[in-house]
Formats: C-alpha cells, sequence, structure tokens
C-alpha cells in the first residue's frame, strides 16, 4: 500500500509518499515556512503525486498531522487531507505532532524520559511525556516551560520537538541530566510510519487542540456581512 501523508502543523509545510512494503519514500518535498502553507501546499501536494507511479489511484490512505502546533497550519493540512480522502474514497489518519516529534528518538531505546515540546508562544509549550518504551505518560498538555521540566522528573531527559532547545537550557540551569534534540518541524518520513501502523477508526483526522486557538472567527464581521 501507498500512503500519502502531510504536515503543516509547524515551521514547514511537508508531503511524502511512502510505500508500506518497503517503508521508503516514493517522493516527498519539504518547504520550512511560517506562513503560506494554504499557498504552498496544494502544488506541492500535485508534484509529490506526480512522480509516483500510477499517480492519485494508486494511494492507499492519507494520514495528516493534527497537532498541536500552529491552528491555521493544522486547518489547511487537515481540509486538503480530508478533502482527498473523499474523493479517493481511502481512510484519512490523524497523527500527533508530538508523537511525530518523539518518534525518532523512541525508535532508539535510551535511559530516562523523552519529551516532545512545541512552543505554544507566551512563555508556554505543549508537551508530552514518554517512557522510552513509547508509552506516553500523559495527554498532550500546555503549560509554562516548568511545567514541562518537571515532567521529566529527576532525568534524564530528551527533549525533543521545536522547543527542545528552550527546554534544554532552562533545565541545565537546575543541573538536571538532559540533552536536546530540536527541530522546527517533525520528519514528514516519521509521520508516514506512525500513520501505517495506526488503526484508521481510533485514530481520525480530528484537531488535537490543547487550548482555545489564538485565530479567533471575527464574530463582528459576519453579523455586518449578514446584517448587509
Amino acid at each position: 500500500m501507498r500512503i500519502l501523508v502531510i504536515d503543516t502543523s509547524c515551521g514547514a509545510a511537508s508531503v511524502a509518499v511512502l510505500d508500506s512494503a518497503t517503508r521508503r519514500s516514493l517522493a516527498s518535498r519539504v518547504e520550512p515556512m511560517a506562513r503560506g502553507h494554504a499557498e504552498a501546499l496544494a502544488p506541492m501536494t500535485a508534484a509529490v503525486i506526480g512522480e509516483i507511479e500510477g499517480g492519485a489511484a494508486s494511494l492507499g490512505a492519507i494520514g495528516v498531522t493534527v497537532g498541536p502546533g500552529s491552528f491555521t497550519g493544522i486547518r489547511i493540512g487537515l481540509a486538503l487531507a480530508r478533502a482527498m480522502g473523499l474523493a479517493l474514497e481511502v481512510p484519512v489518519i490523524g497523527v500527533s505532532t508530538l508523537v511525530a516529534f518523539a518518534a525518532p528518538l523512541l525508535a532508539q531505546p535510551r535511559a530516562g524520559i523523552i519529551l516532545s515540546a512545541i512552543d505554544a508562544r507566551h512563555g508556554a509549550v505543549y508537551f508530552q511525556a514518554f517512557e522510552n518504551s513509547g508509552r506516553p505518560l500523559f495527554a498532550p498538555r500546555v503549560g509554562p516551560l516548568r511545567d514541562a521540566i518537571r515532567a521529566i522528573g529527576a532525568g534524564p531527559g530528551h527533549f525533543v520537538g521545536d522547543a527542545a532547545e528552550t527546554l534544554t537550557v532552562e533545565a541545565r540551569r537546575g543541573n538536571l541530566e538532559c540533552e536536546g534534540y530540536p527541530s522546527p518541524y517533525p520528519d514528514i518520513n516519521a509521520v508516514a510510519l506512525i500513520a501505517l501502523a495506526a488503526n484508521p477508526a481510533t485514530s481520525p483526522p480530528r484537531p488535537i487542540y490543547v487550548k482555545p486557538p489564538d485565530a479567533k472567527p471575527a464574530t463582528g464581521e459576519a453579523i455586518a456581512r449578514a446584517e448587509g
């Protein structure tokens, strides 16, 4: 089976097609960006699909990151994934961005706690901790840096994600044993492997919003248009 995967939850627009038999990427595009996902994603996806034999008809599933992360980016990725899933009549699988960040470290067992963290702005992070077996210690949370650091206990800790560098610096100030593995966005191949292993029935393409999104509907404008 071939799976198309999409990530627009953090600092890039990423698209890839992975073959389940070889577990290798057949085609991919990654474009780092803080904004502009809406304009970039559809052409990138078309380019990736155009590189594989059989095109879109050869796809058996679609995977998409569902956050936490950028509210706007998550919405853009989900909209395209859902539309393609409906058109191609294939399942769409949601992948946690925190799990995607942690996956490369979880593939290489190590002592201590792995903590995946994403910048939530205003001095806060989205975070989730995992045992080296891959078992999550709790559901995704949002809170100040100190709360995320406390989650690794006495250490050693392994911070991963776009907030990893900040957390590593702060933890070392408290003399905690830790390492940082910062990355501005998840590895799209890791997203694909997680999606391949997931059960579509229990991994829906539904956004993970750990806190209310910063972007809110312009209710005043909506009322004005309705009245006009």
